[in-house]
């Protein structure tokens, strides 16, 4: 990847709240990754915001970072827009990574998302923006269904085909989901901090069958930022591997997951067997079962096994996954939820994860997607690997 980029700091808003504008959440977590660096403000040479709801939901639909970051005293550091859809964190990231790699002035990213607006109606639309105009067409006229929300009706579509040709198990999800809920108790920032049993799990409300509502993620506000330097950086982790990779809609989406890592792990000079901690895109509860057997971390159909055993907890025997309670447990802030993640696996290879840290994890991984091409393809797969200092 060329010169070592080094996370110096990093901050993140509660998941829990409903009462922030995106402004004030934005500037929340810019003052608190600076302060975490050590840096002022007028120190920073580039700022990278990322967001996807802001022009329908907010009346901010261009120039987001300018106009909510004004009064963050970043003077005339030029800033960046995102918009990819649930993939626009890990796209700025990515684009920060770069400019950070120059070796000049710090860079922050940002990722900013405010979802409960109370017009339901306006969110799902916003969300289904992650679709092509013709795709979403056709997938309402395919996928219509109670719950409103065509991409749940997708993914409840990718859970049967994984219980008919993957031996997972609706009660495997289940588990999964309450592992979420478990972690996300241990972490004060989640936007669900109550842990839920199994049979809770699959006796909450249907939102597509096989999936219950507590399989899925929700309508989260929220925010996260990150300050790259270039170069190491005393006890900071440094990025090994920034991949990016963009679906054409010939491919599989959990087969896009399986070539974004392959390149991630070549990059990073690593393998799934020398990851600590990783924090994936469970959308829903099922797809973190897929989305490890994508990735190498177990062959088909032993993910759900393996979870149930607790090999993915802390104390497991496997990678340590989304102890930040995932997207299900900690929330999905669609713009800010690939840097919410990095912030997790900050946090883990820091030590400082209290509760829910596992000991001496040197490897961390941020996996995020945003985006469907025809019905099976991701329209961006983002790989992350951090390691320890």
């Amino acid at each position: 990847m060329g010169q070592d980029v080094s996370v110096v700091g990093v901050g993140m808003t509660p998941m829990s709240r409903r009462d922030l504008d995106p402004s004030s959440m934005a500037r929340q977590v810019v003052a608190e990754a600076l302060a975490d660096a050590g840096l002022g403000p007028s120190e920073v040479g580039l700022v990278v915001l990322a967001n996807a709801l802001g022009g329908r939901l907010c009346d901010q639909g261009c120039i987001r970072g300018q106009a909510w970051l004004r009064g963050a005293g970043l003077g005339t550091a030029a800033v960046v827009n995102v918009d990819n859809s649930c993939a626009g964190g890990s796209s700025a990231l990515h684009l920060g990574t770069m400019a950070a790699q120059s070796g000049g002035s710090p860079v922050l990213v940002v990722g900013v998302e405010k979802m409960w607006t109370g017009d339901r109606a306006a969110t799902l639309a916003g969300i289904e923006d992650g679709l092509p105009a013709d795709d979403r067409h056709a997938l309402r006229t395919r996928l219509d269904n109670d719950s409103g929300s065509i991409l749940m009706a997708l993914n409840a579509s990718w859970v049967r085909h994984q219980v008919e040709a993957r031996s997972t198990t609706v009660e495997d999800v289940a588990a999964t989901a309450a592992k979420a809920r478990r972690q996300a108790s241990q972490n004060p920032l989640a936007q669900f901090p109550t842990a839920v049993t199994a049979e809770e799990v699959l006796a909450s409300p249907a939102v597509v069958a096989p999936l219950t509502r507590l399989m899925c993620s929700s309508f989260t506000d929220g925010a996260a930022a990150v300050v790259l330097t270039g170069g190491s950086a005393h006890g900071s982790p440094r990025i090994t591997a920034s991949v990016l990779r963009s679906g054409t809609g010939d491919m599989d989406y959990h087969d896009r997951l399986t070539e974004t890592a392959e390149v991630a792990w070549k990059e990073a000079a690593v393998g799934p067997g020398d990851v600590d901690v990783v924090e994936l895109h469970d959308a829903t509860s099922a797809e973190e079962l897929w989305a490890l057997e994508a990735l190498g971390f177990f062959a088909a159909g032993e993910a759900g096994p393996a979870t149930r055993q607790g090999r993915t907890s802390a104390s497991g025997a496997g990678p340590y996954v989304n102890p930040s309670g995932g997207l299900v447990g900690r929330g999905h802030p669609l713009g800010a939820t690939g840097l919410c993640q990095v912030v997790e696996v900050v946090t883990q290879l820091r030590g400082r994860a209290g509760a829910r840290q596992r000991p001496d994890s040197a490897v961390g991984v941020a996996v995020n997607t945003g985006g469907i091409l025809a019905g099976r393809d991701a329209a961006l797969v983002a790989v992350h690997v951090l390691e320890a200092r």
